[in-house]
């Protein structure tokens, strides 16, 4: 099925207006984008979470990789909260959960797409996922939630108010996407602008449920060639791992991207093939 937009910028100047698209509000008169964004180093990357990508049956072991991370994770500050809380906690610190990372920033969305030097040779992709549309295709109940509140995403307890858990959740019968605001952890995600998606069903793929709701996303194509420029410029803004990952671990990966030589032959090629395509 033929996506709504598939963009393929040819330049930075063109990369940046692209970026933006869609992002013009007309009641307000301003910029005010509908859009969050998600970047992967390569284009043909699914929008798979990361328990998915454990394999195995991973929708029977989700209850119990949340229920150990509680049991062996002490912080007196969450204990006893919500799975929501929790669930937000274990991805931010890489458990395998059925969330997926996104951001309101564009240029966040940018780094992500280019800051794997290893993977420049293969074209990268933004996905643009249309969040306040989002909630047309959800269950009465959490649209009248946000009515209520007057928001296009939900909070940690806004969920916690309609299920109690994930088990609650999953019996669902009509798969569905939720956009949810992290807490404000700490910085990195204070930094990275971030917003979370989950699906209702762990083992939907979001991909797969956009493909025919096409007003609901685009995509942006990162030729290869470019991703040297775009590294670069990025980090001349200060879009970079010192500043989306503070503290030394951060500071370690930018100063090694930074300083790492570039493959100049393979890149004229690169350049070469995308200038006669």
């Amino acid at each position: 099925m033929e996506l709504k937009k598939e963009i393929i910028p040819t330049s930075w100047s063109e990369l940046q207006e692209v970026l933006f698209t869609d992002s013009y509000n007309d009641k307000i008169n301003r910029i005010r984008s509908p859009y969050i964004y998600r970047g992967l180093s390569k284009f043909d990357y699914q929008l798979k979470t990361s328990l998915i990508r454990l394999k195995g049956p991973y929708d029977e072991l989700e209850f119990h990789l949340l229920r150990n991370f509680k049991k062996y994770s002490f912080r007196p500050d969450i204990n006893n909260k919500s799975d929501w809380e929790w669930l937000a906690l274990a991805q931010h610190h890489g458990l395998p959960t059925r969330l997926l990372d996104w951001t309101y920033s564009p240029y966040v969305a940018l780094h992500f797409a280019t800051a794997e030097i290893e993977k420049y040779h293969h074209d990268g992709v933004i996905w643009a996922l249309n969040y306040e549309s989002l909630k047309n295709y959800l269950p009465e109940n959490l649209q009248y939630k946000l009515h209520q509140i007057g928001s296009n995403s939900f909070t940690i307890e806004m969920l916690h108010e309609l299920y109690q858990d994930l088990r609650e959740l999953s019996k669902e019968k009509s798969d569905f996407v939720v956009a949810f605001e992290p807490p404000s952890l700490d910085d990195r995600i204070v930094n990275q602008y971030g917003i979370f998606t989950f699906m209702s069903h762990s083992s939907s793929i979001l991909n797969s449920w956009l493909m025919d709701k096409p007003d609901l996303y685009f995509r942006i194509r990162i030729p290869a060639a470019m991703k040297w420029e775009i590294r670069d410029k990025l980090d001349q803004v200060n879009i970079n791992e010192r500043v989306l990952f503070p503290g030394m671990d951060g500071l370690s990966k930018w100063l090694t991207r930074h300083y790492s030589p570039t493959d100049s032959k393979k890149q004229k090629n690169l350049s070469l093939e995308t200038n006669h395509q």
